[in-house]
Order: C-alpha cells, then structure tokens, then sequence
C-alpha cells in the first residue's frame, strides 16, 4: 500500500559480491525514475552521488527496478565529482568573478546565467550546461572586443578564462565525450540525446532477473514471435557493423502488462513467497506447478477483486503462468528455453554483471538483454537441489540433472565454489521437442550428413553394429545417438542408461516404442550416494534380456562395462554410446590409455562416428566427419597396425562425406562379418551395397518429398518411425515374391507408398 512505501529519494546502499549497490526509492516521486528522460532524477542522482563514495551500481524503484550499471554509474560519479569541485572552488564563485563594481552593472546578466549554469543545469542536464557555456564563451568574447575601457576589459578577460576554464573540463567528461558526435541532433530542453549512453536494465519488481528493454544501434536481422496466443515473446535479433557479437533482444508477455497488474503480481508473489516448496513437493515438479498454478491464479483472482480489476480468465491465466515462473520455476530462462530455435542457454559467473548468453540454431552463439542476479542463481541451485535430490555444495560443486517444464526439456549442469570460485554458473542445454532423424540431418538447412552416410548408419544398426559417436563437446552427439533409436524397429527392446537423461526416450515411448530408461550416478559427483553407479548400470541392463543397450555418455570407469556389453551383446543387437573425442585414434587413447580398457576388449567396438563442427568464417555447421570401422587384427597400436578403417571420410571443399576406396571396393571387415550371417548378401558385396544405397535413396526420397510439398512432419520421427516400418515391410515382400531382396522394385513400392501417404496428409 501507498502507506508503506519510502519517501520520494530515500535510499540505501548495500554490496553485492564486489559490487556497492545505491538503492534509491522514487514511488512517491511525481518525475519518472529516469536518469535520462528526466532532468529532476539525474540532478537529485547526482546530489546524492556526493553523499556516498564508492558506488558501482545505481537502482531507481518505482513498481519497476532500472539498474544502471558500473560503467553508467562511473559516468555520473566523474559528472558529481566535477560538479562538487567547481561548485566549491572559491575563484568559481560569484563574488571572486565580481571584483568590479562598473564591470558588474555591465554584465550582470552574465554573471547570474553562468552560476545558474554550474549551479543548476551542470548537475540536471550536462550537455546543456555545456551548450549554454559555449554560447556565453562566444557572447563574452565578442564582448571583450568591444571593450574600450581598459579596466573593464581586464575584468571581463578574466571572466572569460573562468568560462573556458569550464569548458575544458567539461570536455574532459567521458560523458560529454560520448554525446559530443550526437551534438547537431541536440535541442535545448530536449533529452533525447541521453539515450545513446544510459540503457538501465528494468525488472518488475516481482521478478529477480534484469532486462535491457532497450533496443541498441544495430542491424536488425530478424524479428519473430513464440509462445501460445495471447503471451507471446518477442524476439529481436540484432548485429553490428563494428562488433562481431549478435544480440538476442527478448521481450517476454510480462514486460508488455499494465503497471497496476506489476502491483497485483508484486502482491501475489508476496503471499506465495512464504510457503516453501518441500523436497516432497520436488518429487513430482510438473504436478507441483500444476498446484501452484491452481492457487496462484485464484490468489490474483482474489487480489484482482479486492482492487477492482476486471480481469478476464485469460489474462489472469497469463498473470497465473507468469506468478508461477518467478515462484517455483526458473523465470526467464522457462522463456528462452521455450523458443524452439536456442539450443543452450549459458550463465556465467559473476551472476548481476554478465549478460545470459546463448546457442541460437540459426545465429550461433549470441549475447542475451538479460542480466540475473545473484538472488536468482541463489534460487535455481535450491530448486536444482530439490529437483534432482542431488548436492550442490562445496564438497559437491558440480550438480548434473534435467530440467521438464511444459514446452520444452533441458539437461542441467551447475557449477558452484570452490570449482568456480567467483560463484554459481549454470548451463541449460535444450533438447529438441521430437527426437532428431536421419531424414532431417539429410535436410539442406540442417546437412550434417548426405544420404549415403543415412544408408550406411541405417545398415549397420539393422545388422547389430556396435558403435561409439566421438566428438567434442556440443557436437551433437547426443542428438545423432537419439536418431540411431528411431532407426531401430519398434520391435526390438530398448535400454538406455543416462546419467542425465538426454535422449527422446519419453517421446519413443509415446511413439510405441519398448524403452527402458535407466538413471545411473553422475561420474562427475564427488561423494557417494543412494545412486547406482554407471557401472553396475551397465552390468545389470545384461540381466534385462535380449535388448538394445545405448549408453547416453561414456565418461569413465564405467567403459569396462560397456565394452562387455558390447562383446556381449554384439551377436544380437545393437550396443552404441558416445564418449568425448576427436578421432579415432583419440576414442583408442581416451578408452584404454586414459580409462584403463584392454586393447582386447576395445577390439569389441565395431564403428566409431566422428561428429563436430566445422568453421565457415563466424559460422559453425555440425557434420557427420568420418565413419571408421575397427578391425580386429591388430596388437598393439591400432593407427600403425591398420586397425581403423575409414568408410566415408568429409570433404570440406564440397562440404560432403564422401566414400572411401575400402567402402566403393568392399574391403569391410565388418560389413563383410554382417553380410556373411545374411543369405542374400554372404559372399556378394554388390548385394550390400546396393542395399545400402537403397536405403541411402529411400532417407533421401523422404527429404525431396519435403522440398516438393514444404511439410516439415515428413522429416519428423512420428512419420519416420512409420516410414521405416513400411520400409522393411516392403523389402520383406518383394524378396518372398521375388526370391530376393530387388532393391529397384523396393524402392519403387516404397516411393509409391510414399506419395499415398503425402497425398493423405493433405487431405
């Protein structure tokens, strides 16, 4: 209520981490809380600079916070320090100018518009305060060429060295520096100009993070909305002729609402803030939100009614979704996660001084308008801890979970003191809302691999490969391993173990899939726990029955394991996991050099997929970069001994992946191995490759079939899944008609069937 709130300019100050914050209350002020646009507010900042030292961070509250940061505070800090010193230096004073009486009568006009301006407009408006000096200069001079009374002339000498005397040390304020190259679009009175150089980040004050709403000085290369109608985000994305970083310029729904219902979210959250969540209430987040959302919204509905709003169930729904962010959830993070074009969101500590940067799918890495604050990342790690039942403290300083909210999944990594010890970091990594397929990476705005490399991946996971995807980190590794699973036919059971679950294995389920999904220890955790270790995860899936095992990421000890799962598993079906590597040669250094894996069983691994990004100027581009096989008559050194065996390596010249001689001339130990348990292949390489090129044409026929119609559900797995099925359905009858497997009449059925079915989609 309007009884509790501070006197206008009441403020406080207060540190946070290296910071001293300035707190200044301006509710009950009739002037907007705007260095900028408001000449009062930048004088009375200004006076109260002089009353404190050492602050870095200015905050103006007025139902909103507006934070100006260090740099823009350490240009009114120089602005009070000049101001206090000429206000206070004696030759500066009225009656040091004033030494002649006769001289005074003269100019006393002069006299009275100099102090108003060192008095007044210096602290309210300094560029004016300049402007007016500069014109005076040029007034008095002409002056002092008129003079002919040499008493006089002297006086008024003397009154034009004070008056440049100002000048130059005007001049030599950063600020003034910065508005001087916008001096011709300048007007007296006016306070535009002051845009160009204070851009404070706003927060409702419901909320913790900090938002530039500002747009800056740039080229804007696109703008475009998301979210359910009626609270969509805006999303302006900016770039710089003098600056090789692209902005990632949000407008969240909430930053577009009324100022009285900031006052009803304000309340709301309030209220709402002294319940706090249980570890129970954590067990089950999306139906703990779903409460939330329930209470919050009859709470505003409630408050709403007590102040005589008139709110439809729409926008309180709106205010319900927002009130249920800034309590339980992760605030705007919920909302960049929620576009579908960013892939990571990245926070970096200091948290309060550092933007939130983020992974854009069509503009690479980007810089964000939001700034959280230490009480925000304080909250994320509770709610991380609560979430995952997992530590995150000093003896624990690394915390590994997923994040679901409705809209999108993430997987979690936190960092914390003492592994980074200027405070808490976290990186959100967004996982597609459908699992990724071979047909999409197949699509030109994607192509990270070409038809042929789809067909032989699609071969060798029908015929029980093992593999291991290699790669850097932020590859794609994961992303390609959940397209393997969309490759394997329903029919076959899966288990996936996962320290941290990435890969689709809810989405599978629903698309009739038999997956297990199994969650192990994080191998980065430095304490025990009530989890199971990788290892034993492992052993255990061997108990499970005849099933796929796909092992989310091979990080250490737990290699052995897998590596028996795989000489186990190897006759029956498939077995594939992604560990961090370069190249073949590094997969073998890291696995038994590094982990500790006998040469004899890394002999088990039948494949290595090399993926990672490749740099076109400021441009990454994930691709597909080699497919090596792994023979098994070597000893010691697998590179010297020809132990790997590249199948398709990339061109970067013509941006494809490209057959080797040992794949075109059939010199595969491993496909030679599969062929030889098949009848219609054993002994005939024509036969092989002629079925991996079939299935190469089949990928590629649903990407033209894309191109021709433009409907992206042809690339999805729901129609993947499907045409995969068809697929193996067709070749099965037309090799019992034929007696074997015609890959040309295959294919053709398969177009066929292809057309049916597109044509039924537009119906």
């Amino acid at each position: 209520m309007v009884d509790d709130q501070k006197p206008c300019f009441e403020f406080e100050t207060y540190h946070e981490g290296e910071n001293k914050i300035l707190k200044i209350s301006t509710e009950r002020c009739s002037f907007p809380p705007s260095i900028e646009y408001s000449e009062l507010c930048m004088s009375k900042v200004v006076e109260t600079l002089l009353q404190v030292t050492g602050v870095t961070t200015i905050i103006l509250t007025q139902q909103r916070e507006y934070e100006y940061d260090y740099p823009q505070t350490t240009l009114l800090n120089e602005l009070g320090r000049l101001y206090k010193k000429i206000n206070q230096e004696e030759r500066f004073a009225y009656a040091s100018i004033v030494v002649d009486p006769l001289h005074e009568r003269y100019t006393a006009g002069s006299y009275a518009q100099f102090q108003q301006i060192i008095s007044k407009n210096l602290k309210e408006d300094p560029l004016k305060a300049y402007v007016l000096l500069k014109r005076l200069e040029v007034r008095e001079r002409t002056k002092l060429k008129n003079l002919i009374d040499e008493r006089h002339a002297q006086s008024q000498q003397k009154f034009l060295l004070i008056i440049q005397d100002v000048i130059q040390r005007l001049e030599s304020l950063r600020l003034i520096q910065l508005l001087l190259p916008h001096l011709q679009e300048f007007e007296l009175g006016k306070r535009e100009m002051y845009n160009y150089i204070f851009h404070p980040t706003t927060r409702p004050d419901f909320m913790y993070t900090k938002l530039i709403s500002e747009f800056p000085e740039g080229n804007l290369m696109e703008s475009y909305s998301f979210g359910p109608e009626g609270s969509e985000s805006e999303v302006n994305i900016f770039q710089f002729d003098d600056d090789v970083k692209t902005l990632y310029h949000l407008t969240p729904p909430e930053f577009t609402f009324e100022e009285e219902l900031y006052q009803l979210l304000d309340d709301a959250k309030r209220i709402l803030s002294e319940h706090n969540p249980t570890r129970e209430e954590f067990v089950n987040p999306q139906r703990m939100r779903e409460v939330f959302f329930n209470i919050g919204r009859d709470l505003l509905t409630d408050l709403a009614r007590q102040r005589h709003l008139k709110l439809n169930d729409e926008k309180v729904d709106l205010l319900a979704q927002a009130l249920l962010r800034y309590t339980v959830g992760f605030g705007l993070i919920e909302i960049l996660l929620s576009d579908a074009r960013v892939q990571d969101v990245n926070i970096n500590s200091p948290n309060g001084s550092l933007p939130i940067f983020i992974v854009h799918q069509d503009y690479g890495d980007c810089y964000t308008n939001i700034y959280p604050t230490p009480a925000e990342a304080d909250s994320w790690a509770t709610k991380l801890r609560l979430i995952s039942g997992r530590p995150l403290d000093e003896a624990n300083p690394i915390l590994d979970t997923e994040l679901k909210v409705e809209g999108f999944t993430s997987r979690v990594s936190a960092l914390t003191a003492p592994l980074n010890p200027q405070g808490l970091a976290f990186s959100f990594r967004r996982h597609r809302d459908y699992p990724w397929t071979f047909p999409l990476y197949l699509s030109p705005k994607i192509n990270m691999m070409n038809s042929t490399g789809a067909g032989l991946l699609s071969f060798l996971i029908d015929n029980n490969a093992t593999i291991l995807i290699a790669g850097t980190r932020s590859s794609g590794k994961s992303s390609l391993l959940g397209s393997f699973l969309v490759e394997i036919l329903r029919r076959t059971r899966l288990i996936t173990l996962e320290d941290t679950f990435e890969l689709p294995g809810d989405s599978l389920r629903k698309l009739g899939y038999n997956i297990e999904s199994l969650r192990v220890a994080s191998a980065l955790a430095t304490a025990a726990g009530t989890e199971v270790d990788a290892a034993t995860g492992i052993r255990s899936t061997l108990r499970l029955g005849d099933s796929a095992i796909i092992v989310g990421e091979v990080r250490s000890k737990e290699a052995v394991a897998l590596f028996e799962a795989m000489r186990v598993g190897a006759a029956a079906n498939v077995v594939a996991g992604t560990i961090h590597a370069a190249s073949p040669y590094g997969v073998y250094d890291r696995v038994v050099n590094d982990i500790g894996v006998p040469k004899t069983s890394f002999k088990a691994i039948d494949i290595i997929v090399i993926v990672n990004p490749v740099i076109s100027g400021l441009k990454k581009f994930k691709r597909v970069l080699r497919v090596t096989e792994v023979r098994k008559e070597w000893e010691d050194d697998p590179l010297r001994e020809g132990g790997f065996v590249d199948l398709l390596v990339y061109n970067p010249k013509t941006d494809e992946l490209e057959v080797t001689d040992e794949l075109r001339n059939g010199n595969s130990d491993i496909l030679k191995r599969m062929a030889g348990s098949i009848k219609e292949f054993a002994g005939d390489w024509d036969s092989v490759w002629n079925n991996i090129q079939l299935r190469a044409d089949a990928k590629q026929a649903m990407v033209d079939e894309f191109a021709r119609t433009g409907d992206a559900s042809l690339l999805e797995a729901d129609f993947v899944i499907k045409a995969n099925d068809l697929f193996h359905l067709i070749a099965e009858k037309v090799k019992e008609e034929k007696g074997y497997p015609d890959a040309r009449q295959i294919l053709f059925e398969y177009k066929e069937w292809l057309k049916k079915e597109v044509r039924k989609k537009k119906m």
